[in-house]
């Protein structure tokens, strides 16, 4: 294995120093600026602990491991592809964003079902008028560091990519448009008279439907699940993740880091390309 370590900052030689002499490293060399790998590694207990104490993302990866061995790169919206729970914001509009954002937490560590909170933020949205949603978009609404070097990077080695979110149409659509996305799917807001009625159209994209999302598109490319990498940072995205060669915990809760292959806690989107650059 090569463990691969990431970092928003110069990583000092004394701190690669010691991780190589925890794994039994053979060889350390640096593969982009702030990005190392370190050959013949091996897991050790301490690593994950050292790592996170000086802000640096690690990865255990298989030698020869390439992203151009991958075909189908799916990603959640809020809070992975970009920096905003696009909800949230649109609550903001009507005072309401503590409320909502509380919801949103909940379901996103797992305590409470995705479909009830949804129904329950989206309650709250009634009688806005429809235009939040694109001043959301305007305003407010950033991808996430690194997004745009990750997706050329897809783009360069023919992998496809699909958003699929428990958030809105609104928005990935208008993303997909703009990032030259494959593929796109999530709720539709109901809208009437110019204003949200405050209810979600048809059945609600939830964890399942994601996972239901990925598995289609997988057997339509006619690839292998070892070929797929998923990417989320909540606990409506593990069913989706599971269902992945390779999962990305990208910024996210804890139950998501402790079931991914791999957490992206510190890095942009483009940690994922100095990840898989073996």
């Amino acid at each position: 294995m090569n463990l691969i370590l990431l970092a928003l900052h110069d990583i000092p030689s004394s701190q690669i120093e010691h991780i190589a002499r925890l794994s039994g490293a053979t060889r350390t060399e640096q593969i982009a600026p702030h990005a190392w790998r370190l050959r013949d590694a091996k897991p050790h207990d301490d690593i994950a602990d050292y790592c996170f104490e000086h802000r640096i993302d690690y990865g255990f990866v298989p030698q020869g491991k390439h992203l151009s061995d991958f075909g189908l790169v799916v990603m959640d919206m809020d809070s992975t592809l970009i920096s905003i729970e696009c909800i949230d914001e649109i609550a903001d509009m009507q005072g309401l964003k503590p409320q909502v954002a509380a919801i949103t937490e909940e379901a996103m560590r797992g305590e409470i079902d995705f479909a009830e909170s949804l129904r329950r933020r989206v309650a709250l949205l009634e009688g806005l008028d429809e235009g939040a949603l694109q001043r959301v978009y305007d305003e407010r609404l950033q991808l996430n560091p690194g997004a745009e070097i990750m997706l050329a990077a897809l783009k360069k080695h023919g992998i496809k990519t699909l958003l699929v979110s428990g958030g809105f149409v609104f928005f990935t659509e208008r993303l997909k448009t703009r990032l030259g996305l494959d593929h796109a799917h999530a709720n539709t807001l109901e809208i009437v008279d110019g204003k949200l009625t405050g209810k979600v159209l048809g059945s609600i994209l939830d964890a399942q439907a994601k996972a239901d999302w990925l598995v289609k598109m997988r057997d339509e490319l006619e690839l292998k699940p070892e070929q797929v990498i998923a990417m989320g940072d909540g606990a409506n995205d593990l069913k989706m993740m599971a269902q992945a060669g390779v999962s990305i915990a990208y910024h996210a809760k804890p139950v998501v880091r402790a079931q991914a292959s791999y957490a992206l806690n510190f890095v942009g989107l483009d940690g994922l390309v100095n990840l898989l650059s073996n």
